[in-house]
């Protein structure tokens, strides 16, 4: 898990955030403002202004959303030249969220975080462009939301293995379900060769 330091909380029109530091350069943790009640909870996602003031200035042009159920891990997944950057939030359910630098240039190169991610927090991701992206389940059922930066490529689409021996992420699920494509990727070692 990373280490978090607290930056000063951003404001625009009176709805707040608190914005988190991670031991990687431009990971970030966002954690909205959620408002509940008894008939339920109302929390802004997204707002540009707002983003802008926390230091993302990344345009976004395409949303996907995951539905998983099961004990299902994702990932690792990245587009190879044209790397998305992410915001990734639940409207559902809990994950084991990670994020691995693959930014070759990057001090940090090789290096991981991971988070607890719910729907219930509704705290939130920020990837900037060249990270690799994975997660398990940690409910019976989760959806996933991603903002991205650059459209998806089938084209430029990459991996790397899950359970790879030198991340060595301590994935909390045993013999999790995972995709075939998943489950061919290459190393981190191979990644790095190639």
């Amino acid at each position: 898990m990373g280490v978090y330091k607290e930056a000063a909380p951003t404001s625009v029109t009176g709805i707040r955030m608190n914005v988190l530091t991670t031991s990687l350069p431009g990971l970030l943790i966002l954690e909205p403002r959620v408002f509940g009640d008894a008939r339920g909870r109302f929390f802004e996602s997204w707002n540009e202004r707002r983003f802008r003031e926390a230091g993302i200035g990344e345009g976004f042009v395409q949303d996907n959303v995951s539905v998983s159920s099961g004990r299902v891990v994702r990932g690792f997944h990245f587009q190879r030249t044209q790397p998305q950057g992410q915001l990734v939030f639940l409207t559902e359910g809990r994950i084991f969220d990670v994020c691995v630098d693959i930014r070759r240039e990057s001090p940090t190169f090789g290096r991981w975080e991971s988070f607890d991610l719910s729907a219930e927090t509704a705290r939130q991701v920020y990837m900037p462009p060249g990270f690799a992206h994975g997660f398990a389940l940690m409910s019976a059922r989760a959806v996933v939301h991603y903002k991205c930066t650059a459209y998806y490529r089938p084209d430029d689409e990459g991996g790397i293995i899950w359970n790879d021996p030198t991340l060595a992420v301590p994935w909390p699920l045993a013999d999790p379900v995972v995709s075939a494509r998943d489950a061919a990727f290459p190393t981190f070692a191979d990644f790095v060769a190639s």
